[in-house]
Parts: structure tokens; sequence; C-alpha cells
């Protein structure tokens, strides 16, 4: 695997791979990788001829600077699950490499960025399109794929995409769960063995077909503390924390 720390030299490979008339895969992320992070690399080496995966931990969409503090870190271990999938490249750039105006411009969307988790996070969607337009940019991939867990994030890039006109075609890719039916994420690293034995609970109740109101209510009963259980878009879409870990879910409606 080859590994891009900066966008000049990346952007030599990738004039090499179009004068050879090759497809590219592109997966971002922050690193922590898991199973639902695999998922997505299988999928784009099927579809193929080599993959780029960025790990990049974005600052500018924290909307808590303890949050990305603690977020979990284990690039040795990504390093090694990367190689053992065999994808073709890594993109790792520092933060000045990606952000050279300091984050003096954005992407912003006013509408569905506005709800769900963006009621709650203010500015969070502005970080996640402006970071995930420059990748998509530097990139150059035909595909790019995302995990369907954070449906909002996927629905929000495919329309930028789409708004702006972007080459790469936006691929979304099924939510991965646990055997309990937690929905894997980088931040249920931080869950305590307590707490982990507590949170399927979230997926159990979110997916029970009761009320939005009932839920929300069982929530609070067993522990969690409510961010939202909301319906749009033909899903229940829901936010707890548990243990100051916040976890996200979503389920098609019934």
């Amino acid at each position: 695997m080859k590994i891009f720390n900066s966008v000049k030299e990346w952007k030599k490979e990738l004039s090499q791979l179009k004068s050879e008339g090759l497809s590219l895969g592109f997966v971002p992320t922050m690193g922590a990788l898991h199973e639902g992070h695999a998922s997505l690399f299988k999928e784009s080496l099927k579809d193929n001829d080599r993959t780029l995966v960025s790990i990049f931990l974005n600052p500018t969409q924290f909307d808590n600077r303890e949050d990305l503090n603690n977020y979990p870190s284990s690039y040795e271990e990504d390093i090694k699950i990367l190689e053992d999938l065999k994808v073709d490249y890594l993109f790792s750039p520092a933060y000045e490499e990606l952000y050279r105006d300091n984050y003096r411009y954005s992407c912003r969307e006013n509408k569905l960025s506005q709800i769900l988790c963006g009621a709650a996070r203010p500015g969070h969607f502005d970080g996640v399109l402006t970071v995930v337009m420059k990748l998509l940019n530097i990139g150059g991939a035909q595909k790019a794929y995302f995990g369907e867990k954070d449906y909002q994030q996927y629905l929000l890039i495919k329309e930028m995409a789409q708004t702006f006109f972007l080459e790469t075609e936006i691929v979304p890719c099924p939510l991965i769960r646990e055997k309990d039916g937690l929905a894997l994420s980088s931040r249920n690293r931080r869950l305590s063995s307590e707490a982990r034995q507590l949170a399927p609970t979230f997926y159990g109740l979110l997916n029970s077909g009761s009320s939005r109101e009932k839920i929300k209510k069982d929530l609070s009963k067993a522990g969690f503390k409510v961010d939202y259980i909301e319906d749009y878009h033909m899903r229940r879409f829901g936010a707890v924390y548990l243990e100051e870990v916040r976890l996200i879910d979503n389920v098609p409606l019934r």
C-alpha cells in the first residue's frame, strides 16, 4: 500500500492512474477502523481497479472540543487492516495540508443539516461537508462509498455532490451491526463494559415499532440520555448519550 501525506504527491499518482485508464474507488474515514469501514473498503475493492482510503480526524466537524480530544485513534492498527485487505492507497494529510485557509472557506447546507444531528450540533455538518468536498476533489475517484449508519450525512453528501456537479458518484453501503444489534461505530470503544452491555437496548427500542414518545421514555428509564427520536425520509432516526458517548442509529420505518 502506498501512503500519501501531500495533495501534490497524490495528484501525481492520480494522473498516472488516469493515463492507464484505471478506475478508482474512494472511502474517506476518520480512522479507528472497524468492520463497518471494512465493508466499505471491500465494496470499493470489488467495484474498482484501485481503492483509495483517507484517514483524517477532521476537527471542524466537532462542536465539542472534549469529544474531539476523546475520539479514538489507532493509526498503526488501521494501517494493518488496510494492508490485510490489500487497499492500494492511503491518503493521510495533516490539518495544514487540507486547511491551508485555516477554515476561512466552508460548504454549508441550510435545510437538512439543521435537523436531527444538526439541531444539537451547530456547525457539525458545515465541517463534514467542507472536508468531504475537499477530499472528493483531491481523491478524483469515480465512486466514493459511505455507510448508512450516518444516513443524514450520506444524504447531505449525495445532494452536495449532485448540486456542485462533482464527477464522483456517491455510493451508499448497508449499516453493519454487532451480533447483539449495536451499530458499529468507532465511538463504541469509549463505552465501559457495563455500558456496552446496555448499548444494544438503543437499537432494540428504536426498531420496536413503538411510538416515538414511548421509545424516548423507555430509553430514559433504561439509563440513556435521549437527544432525539424522529421520523424522516421513511426512516426512524435516533441519537442518545450513554456515559457521555453519543450513539446514533436509524432503521427503516415499518
